[in-house]
């Protein structure tokens, strides 16, 4: 096979996909947006993002004024329906505000043709690792295996839920990112807090509640076993890492446990130098957890 007819094969096993960062993936989660980037190569995705687009209202919008959040997430729905492209979505919220609004779209448009159409679709990251073709690929490119590592996989309360909008098949129980711990050779821990709130946007107006749902969620983690929490969501994992510190300040016995997002222990057991990352920009240091492993494959 000549160097043309590699590329071209390569180029032909590329997937493309729209991409919707949503605000988050730029500010407060850019590790996630970097992580998640950096595993598309890995998988042979490519992802383009949606050109001009806004926010999708997220949690303030629908609350205060719910035609202004179904603009906003229509107008991004829109743009993704004129590139032509499935769109991954990194953001539950964003998630969630884009499949309502695509819903409603949808049948807006059923209504006035008599007929639904089928459109593009909007998968959450976490739905891609549901394939088995990526999971073969990511098998393949796993350098240092997470050996036997203990993660709580933690879907909070968007992600697949309810699934009159999502469409999930999995909303009691997803399976997502339990298959692509599995994959980087972690162990998931049994528990029974996989979907519940963390709190979300009640972080700043009401603290208190936050905290006590945190704490909920944490110790459930750590009683079962885990030496770390495993999300795909944003704000799931702003609240549980921010908020532990306050929660160890009121009682010196409370558990301290990472939270990683899944993307970014897929960079770590695919990347030829793991130790370029940093975790800086975390509140409870992952080092215990995956230090051992890092030093463990240099000695290898």
């Amino acid at each position: 096979m000549t160097p043309f007819q590699a590329q071209a094969e390569e180029k032909e096993a590329r997937t493309e996909y729209s991409y919707y960062p949503g605000c988050s993936l730029y500010g407060t989660a850019l590790e996630y947006h970097t992580s998640v980037n950096a595993v598309a190569g890995i998988l042979n995705i490519t992802l383009l993002e949606l050109p001009d687009w806004n926010c999708c209202g997220a949690s303030s919008a629908h609350m205060t004024d719910h035609e202004l959040a179904h603009t906003l997430a229509a107008r991004v729905v829109r743009i993704a329906e004129k590139e032509g492209r499935d769109v991954v979505i990194p953001c539950a919220a964003c998630f969630q505000r884009l499949k309502a609004a695509q819903k409603r779209l949808q049948e807006e448009e059923a209504r006035r043709r008599g007929s639904r159409p089928e459109g593009i679709r909007l998968y959450h990251l976490s739905e891609l690792f549901q394939r088995l073709d990526i999971l073969a690929l990511l098998r393949k490119a796993v350098k240092r295996p997470l050996e036997g590592l203990l993660l709580a996989p933690y879907y909070g309360c968007l992600i697949t839920r309810p699934p009159s909008i999502t469409g999930s098949k999995e909303h009691e129980d997803p399976q997502g990112m339990d298959r692509l711990i599995h994959v980087l050779g972690g162990r998931c821990v049994r528990w029974s807090y996989k979907t519940e709130c963390c709190g979300g946007s009640l972080a700043m107006p009401r603290p208190d509640i936050t905290r006590a749902l945190v704490s909920r969620i944490v110790r459930a983690a750590a009683d079962a076993g885990a030496q770390g929490i495993v999300t795909m969501c944003p704000m799931c994992q702003a609240n549980l890492d921010s908020r532990q510190s306050d929660l160890a300040r009121q009682d010196r016995d409370h558990p301290l446990l990472p939270v990683f997002f899944a993307t970014e222990l897929a960079d770590f057991c695919t990347r030829e130098d793991p130790g370029s990352l940093s975790w800086k920009r975390h509140f409870i240091d992952p080092t215990p957890a995956v230090g051992s492993l890092l030093h463990s494959s240099q000695a290898g």
